[in-house]
């Protein structure tokens, strides 16, 4: 991978690598993808104002997210069914983000039970949840990533309904062979005995069918009853839901359009950010994720008050070139870049890096 130079080269080389149809089903959004082009183009619109004789001193790039030390602000978001980009799935990336320092949210839908990845990780791990209509799947995901020691539940509030993905409807997008939805494999039994959902694909369906689409804010409440862990409320953009998670007791807000896949014409997430830091005013951590792809985005979402970035597709272009080392390499690639851009901007720590930076 010596040609791989930046986060772009290494979505080329997969794609080179990759079956379309995977492809297409990590990297594609919803409807004209409008909303996916945007959370990129948003940082390209911001630009920084760098001071300079800062007396720089050695770069520090460490920061704590809900009191878990990190070496770095850029965490792994949840993304799921790691398996079509490599056998070892979600426990390659999870031994990457131990060695890198940093922190690692598993998705619901993984292509390996959070056991087997809390088995392997070296690293802290968040575990990113959905609410079904089912209580008592949500009940049983809770009591597991409790048992398996994951720090924190970040639960996705932007999914009332799937997005229209049309590019796995153009290639008919299906998961292959041997990559299933572990974490939920225990339902496979109960769902083959009702009519009209016996196959895989089906099985699938159902899941997707469970997402409760009345979930209202009520909800917090009762995971709050049903889990002793911090609570994360990732799909947030507007100020006043912000609020409204603050008031419910929330430990984080991730500001996200869940990478353009949701709803297209939404608004980029680097533009929703200032809104939610300003309505949250302290009172809970906020992060950002979409459309990271530089060490200088980091930057400047840092500089909007942003926590730290998490970050998603990268970490499966890597995995798929390299597995466990590809990973590492491109959390190191971005690291090396935010250093840079840290020592340019002449903030040697992270603690240094804010609004001042940014340019009118």
């Amino acid at each position: 991978m010596d040609e791989i130079l930046n986060l772009d080269d290494m979505q080329r080389a997969a794609e080179a690598v990759l079956p379309r149809g995977a492809f297409d089903y990590y990297a594609g959004g919803a409807g004209d993808e409008i909303t996916l082009r945007a959370n990129r183009r948003a940082y390209e619109e911001v630009f920084l104002r760098p001071r300079v004789l800062t007396g720089l001193g050695p770069i520090d790039t460490r920061t704590q997210v809900l009191g878990t030390d990190v070496a770095v602000p850029i965490l792994l978001a949840p993304v799921a069914f790691q398996k079509m980009a490599h056998g070892e799935g979600e426990c390659a990336t999870a031994r990457a983000a131990g060695r890198a320092g940093t922190l690692m949210t598993v998705s619901t839908i993984a292509s390996t039970s959070l056991e087997d990845i809390a088995a392997v990780a070296t690293g802290p791990l968040w575990f990113q949840l959905y609410v079904y209509r089912d209580r008592a799947i949500t009940r049983e995901l809770l009591r597991r990533a409790k048992a398996a020691g994951y720090r924190a539940i970040v639960l996705t509030v932007d999914t009332p309904m799937l997005g229209r993905r049309e590019r796995d409807l153009r290639n008919r997008f299906t998961l292959p062979p041997g990559v299933r939805l572990e974490n939920l494999a225990w339902l496979e039994g109960q769902v083959a005995g009702i009519t009209g959902w016996s196959e895989a694909s089906s099985f699938w369906s159902y899941v997707h069918e469970q997402l409760d689409a009345a979930l209202s804010w009520e909800v917090l409440d009762w995971l709050r009853k049903e889990t002793d862990l911090p609570i994360l409320v990732k799909g947030v953009q507007a100020r006043e839901d912000a609020t409204r998670a603050v008031e419910r007791g929330v430990a984080g807000v991730v500001v996200s359009n869940h990478g353009g896949r949701q709803l297209d014409g939404a608004e980029p997430t680097l533009r929703s950010l200032p809104g939610v830091v300003e309505a949250v005013d302290n009172r809970a951590e906020v992060y950002v994720d979409g459309g990271v792809r530089r060490g200088v985005d980091v930057v400047k979402a840092l500089a909007m008050g942003a926590r730290a970035v998490l970050i998603g597709r990268p970490q499966l272009w890597g995995l798929t070139l390299g597995g466990e080392d590809g990973v590492v390499k491109m959390l190191a690639m971005l690291r090396a870049e935010l250093e840079l851009a840290m020592a340019l901007c002449g903030a040697d720590a992270v603690a240094k890096i804010d609004r001042a930076l940014l340019a009118p």
